[in-house]
C-alpha cells in the first residue's frame, strides 16, 4: 500500500531535473523529504517532464519551469543534483542558475530561515563558476574539488556535507542521505532527523 504524505510544514524544495542527472542524488532528497512531511517537487528544466537519467533511469518530474504558473519563489530551497551531463544543462540554464544568484543573495545571512540553495557532486562547480561559493566553505565531488578551488572557495575536501550560511554542498552518490538529513534539520530541526534516521535504520 502507498505511503501517505504527511505534510509538516509549508516550507518547501524543488529538486532540478535535467537529462543525464545523476537520479540517486535528487531521489533520495524526494525519500527523506517526504518522510520528513516536507513538500518536494522534481521540476524540469525543459518542456519535458519525462527525462532520462545518467544510467538511463526514466524520471518523471511533477512540473517545469517552462510552465508560465511555475514561480521559484513557491519553493524556500532550490536543490541542484549532479551527474554528467545533467549538471552541464543545470548549468547551461540561465533562468535557474539567475534564480539561484538570487536566492543565495536574498538569503544571506539568514542561514536556516531565509532562501537556500543546495548542490551536490559536480553541481557546487555550478555555484562556484557563478562566484557564489568565493571566500565560502563548501566541498563537491573529489573530481570537481579543484574548480571549487580555484573559484574562491575554501574547500572541505573530506566533508560529507558543507553548510556556510545558506549554501549547503555535499560530495555525491554516497553521500545522499547525508545531504538529506541535513535539509530536514534545517527545515524542520533535529527531531524531524531523529524521526527519518530511525524510519531507514541510518546507523552511521
Amino acid at each position: 500500500m502507498k505511503s501517505k504524505f504527511k505534510q509538516a510544514t509549508d516550507r518547501r524544495v524543488a529538486i532540478f531535473v535535467a537529462e543525464g542527472l545523476e537520479e540517486i542524488e535528487a531521489l533520495t532528497q524526494v525519500d527523506i523529504l517526504f518522510r520528513a512531511g516536507i513538500p518536494c517537487d522534481l521540476v524540469s528544466i525543459t518542456d519535458d517532464l519525462e527525462i532520462k537519467s545518467s544510467h538511463d533511469v526514466r524520471v518523471t518530474c511533477n512540473c517545469s519551469i517552462t510552465d508560465p504558473k511555475f514561480n521559484f519563489d513557491d519553493y524556500d530551497v532550490l536543490f541542484l543534483p549532479g551527474g554528467i551531463p545533467g549538471a552541464l544543462n543545470l548549468a547551461a540554464c540561465e533562468p535557474l542558475l539567475a534564480a539561484v544568484r538570487r536566492f543565495v543573495q536574498e538569503g544571506s545571512g539568514q542561514g536556516t530561515e531565509g532562501k537556500q540553495v543546495a548542490a551536490i557532486c559536480a553541481a557546487p562547480a555550478i555555484l562556484a563558476k557563478r562566484g557564489l561559493l568565493k571566500g565560502r566553505r563548501a566541498t563537491a565531488n573529489p573530481g570537481y574539488q579543484s574548480d571549487l578551488f580555484e573559484c574562491g572557495a575554501i574547500v572541505m575536501a573530506d566533508s560529507a556535507v558543507v553548510e556556510d550560511d545558506n549554501i549547503v554542498t555535499s560530495q555525491g552518490m554516497g553521500t545522499a542521505i547525508d545531504m538529506g538529513l541535513c535539509l530536514v534539520r534545517r527545515l524542520r530541526g533535529e527531531n524531524a532527523v531523529k524521526h527519518v534516521r530511525s524510519g531507514i535504520v541510518w546507523l552511521h
